[in-house]
Formats: structure tokens, C-alpha cells, sequence
């Protein structure tokens, strides 16, 4: 069977571990790999090798940094085919999905190739008499991300392409459900130039995290997964003095106006709710139309979206989402429909058992859509992170944007309309971080920062684009005095009022 290796100090590694978890083939059911989990003593390996690697690294001028990103870049967009076809066997996203996590990870690499830009400072020259005043930012040592299952490939680049970029060196955990990609990842950036050490991969469960959280030369760490190991990941990387930015989980609601162009909004839905299986922080499993006759419409319409929905294994072309990572995860989402039903919910669409001749053993679940849910309903309050569609009416506007601006979560939200100061209004008064006005999945581009409010996010500091280069290194201000003339048998003292 085969065996997934940790990368330190540029090399693949086995791991002494004894214990080992299960990469299954979400396709089939049947287990395809085992990924080694590393114990504290491993993991310390990967940061004496990254303490070992970083300060020549942070040596290394900007632009020399940027040329391998270039590098790097260049050969993940030869590798694509690989890639995807490597991510999809393990996450089951079919292969348009899984090409697509990549090219967004990519397009944080290439904000990355900007950073002798970005890491200019300030300068204010006669600041006083023959004094100079200038600020830079530099790399904070050895960082880390630990990543989540359903982004394999872009969330890792979102960290570790600018952390590098910035001089740090870092320790990669991610999930133990798909650690292929990052893995090969971590291949390519040596490939492209990148000294042994300043990028490692380290696999684990509970007890890595815990190692990362605990251990004194990591300086920061970046975290996206579910809100309360988010929480439990912030409050005890800052008791350990680390910096931490740490993205928990969302239930993003789409606001339906009368005006809505309906045909377009159901379209969206249809791939904001139900592409890559709803397995996405910024998916779409809310809809709140406005008023009795948008929702009937939408309803109706919704309905026969999804019959013609097609559900395949992950390499199918024509499949328009594949199976979910784990059964236990398919079982999780199953529950939560039956909860639904328990709670009153009108489930209109049942996507449990489904089946696919030839792949009974898979991960496999229809799309399912419920009317009538009520704010107060907890499959409303949880994250089912599954392709469920949750329709909540709203009399008005008012009520709609309190739906969300109340929920426990605050990543993303979204609304349909042609009315420009409606959007306008919406878009300043909902209480959520990242608004779409008629975009549905409203992730921000790279050059500008992901990041969500309350349950969605701890810390302070957003993902990549100028938020990320800040989080990755800490200032430093220079005052300098270079006296000439008269000024050169001046003492240089602190103003006081005298």
C-alpha cells in the first residue's frame, strides 16, 4: 500500500510514528494510502531544519525570493494535470473543482512574486535637525499553517507563499484526509530553487497541532478549519506568545430580492450550493428570498435545477460534484438531514442513498433542499458543510439582513438584486466580512484579504493579500543622525519642555 512520507529538510521521510491513519479513495470506499502522524520529537525535527535554513533564507534579497515564486508558479501550471488528478482521488472533487482550488492557490504565488514591493517600508527624511527616520519589515523566523481537508492545495499556497516570500521558514500540517498535494507542493518549491529546510511538511492529527501550538520557536501559526478547533488553536497559540489568525467555519446566507434576476440566482445557487459537494467555507447553503412569490418561484425553479444535477465519480468530466471526503463525513451530513426532518423543516429534495452502479462503496450523496426552515432550527445554527440547501423566507429586506448579521457565523453573504441602493444598504449594514452583491461565492481576489467575523474568525489578521504580509513579519524603525557642520558638536538628547 502506499505510504505518505513527510518532507523535512527537503527530503522525503517516513516517520517513526507508530501510528498511521487512512487516506481513503472517496470514489470506491477502499483505502488507498496510509500518512504516517508525527509525534512532538518529529515535528521538531522540521523546525530545527527550518531554524537551520531560515536566516540564510531571510538573506536572500526580495527579488531573488520572487524569482523562485516565478519558478514555482510555472511549474505548479505544468504539473496541472497531475495535481488535480491527485487531489481529486483524494478529496473527491471532480477534476474542473480540484483545478480550480489550484489556480486560486496560484493566484496568491503570483501576488507572492510582487513582495520586493511589499515589503517597503516607510522613509521620512529631516525628521529633525540631520535626522532620518525609516521603517522595515522583516521575516518573523520559523511559521506555521495547519490546513483543512477541503482546499488541499490552494490554502496551503495561501500561507506558505507569502510567509516564504517575506523570509520566514515554515512548517506545513495539513489534513491527514488529502496530504498528497501539499506534499508534491513542497517537491515543486524545491525544484524551483527553494533551500532545503525553509519549506517542510510535517503530517498528524491532535498531537502535532498540539506541538505546533506548544512549541517556543515557532513564531506564528495560520489556521483554517472547523470554529471551535479554530478557537481552541487562538487561545492556545497566544497563551504560548505566538501569533495566531485562525479561520473557523461559516453558513453563508444568500438574500433573494423581488427583482432578482432569477434565472442567473438559481444558477448561482445551484454551483454555490452544491460544487465540490458543499464541502466549502464559502458556500452558499442559505437562501432567503424575500417575499411569498420569490420564494415559490425560486423554489420551483430550484427544484428542477437540481433533477438535472449530475452526481459522478470525481474524474467524470460531465460529474457536476463528486463524492465527500470520508464516510464519516457522509454520514455526519445524513444526519444532519434527518435532523431537519425532525425539526419540521419541508425536506422537498433527499439526496441520502444515493448510489452509483459500480461505486457502492463511495462517498456518495444527492443534493437535498429544505423550505421552511425556521432561524431558530439548529441544522439552521450548525454547518453542515454538505450538499444541503436551506431555504429561509424573509417578509423584507430588514429581515433577511438580520438573519445573518445574528448567526453565530460571519464569513460570507451575499445578495441578488437589481437595485443598486439596496445592495448598497445591505452591503454596509449586515454584520458578516465578506459581502457579494450578485456574486455568490464572494472570495475576495488576491490582492486584497479573506477573512470572515465572529465564529469565522480569531485573531486579528486576515489571509494573503497585504493583511498576509503583515501577519508574516514585524516592523522595524530605524532613526539614524549623520551630523555635519554645526551640527556635528550638537549632543542628541530626548525633546523634553525645556
Amino acid at each position: 500500500m502506499r505510504q505518505i512520507t513527510h518532507f523535512i529538510s527537503g527530503q522525503a521521510q517516513a516517520g517513526r510514528a507508530e501510528r498511521f491513519g487512512d487516506i481513503y479513495n472517496p470514489n470506491t470506499g477502499e483505502v488507498q494510502a496510509q500518512v504516517p502522524l508525527a509525534s512532538a520529537a518529529e515535528l521538531d525535527e522540521a523546525v530545527q531544519a527550518a531554524l537551520l535554513a531560515q536566516p540564510d533564507w531571510a538573506g536572500v534579497n526580495p527579488q531573488r525570493r520572487a524569482r523562485i515564486m516565478f519558478k514555482f508558479k510555472e511549474l505548479v501550471e505544468t504539473h496541472m494535470d497531475e495535481l488535480a488528478m491527485l487531489l481529486s482521488c483524494e478529496h473527491g472533487k471532480v477534476l474542473a473543482d480540484a483545478k480550480g482550488d489550484i489556480q486560486r492557490g496560484l493566484e496568491v504565488i503570483e501576488f507572492a512574486c510582487g513582495i520586493p514591493h511589499l515589503l517597503k517600508g516607510e522613509y521620512t527624511q529631516s525628521a529633525g535637525p540631520g535626522l532620518d527616520v525609516f521603517s522595515t519589515r522583516q521575516p518573523l523566523g520559523v511559521v506555521a499553517g495547519i490546513t483543512p481537508f477541503n482546499f488541499p492545495a490552494m490554502i496551503p499556497m495561501w500561507m506558505f507563499g507569502i510567509a516564504i516570500a517575506c523570509g520566514n521558514a515554515f512548517i506545513l500540517k495539513p489534513s491527514e484526509k488529502d496530504p498528497s498535494v501539499p506534499v508534491r507542493l513542497a517537491e515543486l518549491m524545491l525544484e524551483a530553487g527553494l533551500p532545503e529546510g525553509v519549506l517542510n511538511v510535517v503530517h498528524g492529527d491532535k498531537i502535532a497541532v498540539d506541538a505546533i501550538l506548544a512549541h517556543a520557536d515557532i513564531k506564528a501559526v495560520s489556521f483554517v478549519g472547523s470554529s471551535d478547533i479554530a478557537h481552541y488553536t487562538y487561545m492556545t497559540g497566544t497563551a504560548n506568545g505566538k501569533r495566531v489568525q485562525a479561520m473557523g467555519g461559516a453558513k453563508n446566507h444568500g438574500i433573494i430580492m423581488p427583482d432578482a434576476d432569477m434565472e442567473q440566482t438559481v444558477a448561482d445557487f445551484a454551483g454555490a450550493a452544491f460544487g465540490s459537494a458543499g464541502e466549502r467555507c464559502m458556500a452558499l447553503p442559505v437562501a432567503v428570498p424575500v417575499g411569498k412569490q420569490t420564494a415559490d418561484e425560486f423554489v420551483a425553479r430550484m427544484q428542477e435545477t437540481l433533477s438535472t444535477l449530475k452526481i459522478g465519480i470525481s474524474t467524470d468530466p460531465d460529474a457536476h460534484y463528486g463524492p465527500v471526503v470520508t464516510q464519516a463525513h457522509r454520514e455526519r451530513i445524513t444526519d444532519y438531514i434527518q435532523m431537519g426532518v425532525d425539526e419540521g423543516a419541508e425536506l422537498l429534495v433527499d439526496g441520502r442513498g444515493l448510489t452509483l452502479q459500480g461505486h457502492e462503496k463511495g462517498f456518495f450523496i444527492g443534493p437535498s433542499l429544505f423550505d421552511h426552515v425556521k432561524a431558530d432550527m439548529q441544522t439552521y445554527r450548525d454547518e453542515i458543510f454538505g450538499p444541503v440547501l436551506q431555504i429561509v423566507r424573509a417578509e423584507s429586506l430588514e429581515e433577511a439582513t438580520r438573519l445573518p448579521s445574528q448567526h453565530q457565523y460571519g464569513n460570507g453573504v451575499a445578495i441578488f438584486t437589481r437595485n443598486g441602493l439596496a445592495a448598497r444598504e445591505f452591503a454596509d449594514k449586515v454584520n458578516v466580512g465578506m459581502v457579494g452583491v450578485n456574486v455568490p461565492i464572494p472570495v475576495p481576489l488576491a490582492y486584497h484579504s479573506f477573512g470572515g467575523w465572529k465564529r469565522s474568525a480569531f485573531g486579528d489578521a486576515n489571509q494573503h493579500g497585504t493583511e498576509g504580509v503583515r501577519f508574516f513579519t514585524k516592523i522595524k524603525t530605524v532613526t539614524q543622525r549623520w551630523p555635519t557642520g554645526e551640527l556635528a558638536d550638537q549632543s542628541f538628547i530626548i525633546p523634553t519642555m525645556n
